[in-house]
């Protein structure tokens, strides 16, 4: 089954593509009068396209084009591919063309709608989705669901009349590259930073050839500089993450910054061809390998990332597997012991449409998911979404609004636990690449209270240690451990890693009991008094337990 042109929610190979959510399997080639040659041609570039092969497919419809200048159908098959590999103005002025012949295709109006809608031009991306809809009446709208389009150009010019007060900067040349750079995620603590880019540094191969032509994907990271209160200049990240010939592309990294979700696609590794999650953690400052992560996250459909809540417990995956409500559902899977996970879920109608959901981070509160969609209410392409969970019921999306999305891509919502800045990428106009990464200032937009509302103290603060034995001195994992207030609610729950680590993120300028209890060990409790962070730091408090065997 050939998948979806359009995931610009994920982070696969697939080029971006901003406006449409339609199956190739859907798009019809109507056969024009050409010579045997020129038929034959024709056949090797519909296989190309379809092999999202668009280059080699684009030479060839050109030759198709070049002797018949006035076909309005061949018109329309170079401007469709030139759409698909990102050459926009270029597919504008062919599908222009291709509106004054004789022949033109009704889907022609319905790109050129598309790409007026990308380029902020409502009144005229409508005039084209109405008249596809009129040349399609008799075929309830044709193989495109124009009536979301044109919901997408209404959203626009409504959301852009009431912006939500955020201040928006991009994340400068130390982060950004001419190419693409995307799916930013932070750690907790604000300290670590890491995203994907189809920058060459990195990769032997060239490029894709295979693919879009652009160059592999590959994982970067940055570390935050207290002293110049500024991102390091991004490097490679340091291990064996990064494969050859081969898109790894991050997702998200843990709240405690030690794994990085992975999304892998390698056409000569059987393990990860066609797309599959794998998780990389580090030691010494090196990532390990990544491995992955199986099933049943993994399947013989297609998963194109995934990120973990902060105690370790939920993981949240994008998926393509039967049991979907669209092309690209959100899923998500409890722990069932230290190695196994439960049933994967679908989230429900709530959060999937029947187009693309994916790009998930969950906020470090533990409750709030920010993920993308061309679906819901979006002002066109890929929009960002908040769904809180709420007495176990996760909320109805809601739109995090204009400029923080636009009519373009605007993916991948991250925010440390403080809650002050945020970032996000995007292929909007003014950037230094392709798609760039943007910081949010959110010092007015809480956009972890339900209501979006400043509150004195709308961040976290981080409790983290290690559990250790009291006689042997030595590291135990599985420890579990509680936090209660003062007065016995019950506030959360972790369990310590393979390195008898814990950690976890909760309300700051509180106090709080921790307790630590294992199987075969005394129970032991703390009292902690876990402070607010200052000057734009996260607070974090290290508190160590000893526990004695019975």
């Amino acid at each position: 089954m050939l998948k979806t042109l359009l995931l610009s929610c994920t982070i696969g190979l697939v080029a971006t593509q901003p406006i449409l959510a339609t199956n190739l399997s859907k798009i019809s080639f109507a056969k024009f009068d050409l010579d045997a040659k020129d038929k034959i041609k024709l056949e090797r570039a519909k296989q190309l396209f379809y092999g999202g092969k668009y280059k080699e497919a684009l030479a060839i419809f050109k030759e198709i084009s070049t002797g018949n200048p006035t076909d309005g159908i061949a018109l329309h098959y170079v401007g469709e591919t030139q759409y698909r590999l990102g050459e926009f103005a270029d597919a504008v002025e062919t599908f222009k063309k291709a509106k004054e012949t004789a022949n033109v295709k009704a889907e022609t109006f319905y790109f050129l709608g598309s790409m007026h809608l990308m380029n902020g031009k409502f009144d005229e991306a409508l005039t084209e989705f109405n008249t596809y809809q009129s040349k399609t009446a008799d075929k309830k709208n044709g193989e495109f669901d124009v009536a979301v389009y044109i919901s997408h150009c209404n959203n626009s010019k409504k959301m852009m009349t009431s912006p939500v007060d955020v201040k928006i900067t991009n994340a400068g040349g130390l982060i950004n590259s001419k190419y693409d750079d995307k799916a930013p995620s932070i750690s907790a603590d604000g300290k670590k930073f890491v995203f994907s880019s189809r920058r060459p540094e990195t990769t032997d191969a060239p490029v894709d050839i295979e693919g879009d032509g652009k160059f592999f994907e590959d994982i970067y990271i940055s570390s935050w500089d207290s002293a110049g209160a500024k991102w390091t200049e991004a490097q490679p990240v340091p291990g064996n993450v990064n494969v050859d010939g081969a898109h790894d592309a991050c997702t998200s990294i843990s709240a405690d910054g030690k794994q990085i979700f992975i999304y892998r696609n390698n056409m000569n590794d059987p393990e990860s061809r066609g797309g599959d999650i794998f998780v990389s953690k580090v030691n010494n400052n090196k990532w390990k390998t990544p491995e992955s992560l199986g099933k049943p996250i993994n399947s013989s459909f297609w998963e194109g990332g995934a990120c973990v809540s902060p105690d370790g417990k939920t993981i949240f995956f994008t998926s393509e597997r039967k049991g979907g409500i669209g092309h690209s559902d959100i899923w998500m899977v409890t722990r069932k012991t230290k190695t196994e996970w439960n049933k994967p879920v679908n989230m429900g109608s709530e959060i999937n449409t029947e187009f693309d959901e994916g790009g998930m981070f969950l906020s470090p509160d533990g409750k709030t998911l920010f993920f993308c969609s061309n679906g819901h209410n979006s002002m066109g392409g890929q929009d960002i979404f908040r769904t809180i969970n709420e007495n176990g019921k996760w909320s109805k999306p809601v739109n995090l609004g204009y400029p923080i999305n636009t009519y373009r891509d605007d993916k991948t919502f991250t925010i440390s636990a403080d809650a002050k800045v945020a970032y996000f990428a995007s292929n909007r106009e003014g950037g230094i690449g392709e798609t760039d990464i943007y910081q949010v200032d959110l010092g007015t937009y809480a956009v972890l209270e339900k209501d979006f509302k400043k509150k004195e103290n709308n961040g976290l603060s981080i409790l983290k240690g290690k559990i250790l034995d009291g006689a042997e001195g030595k590291m135990v994992d599985g420890v579990e451990i509680t936090i209660t207030s003062e007065s016995g609610e019950n506030i959360g729950s972790t369990t310590t890693n393979e390195n008898g680590e814990y950690f976890m993120t909760l309300k700051g300028g509180i106090t709080y009991i921790i307790k630590a209890s294992k199987k075969g060990f005394a129970d032991t409790s703390e009292t902690v008094k876990l402070g607010l962070g200052k000057n734009g730091e996260t607070f974090s408090l290290e508190k160590q337990l000893l526990l004695n065997k019975k």
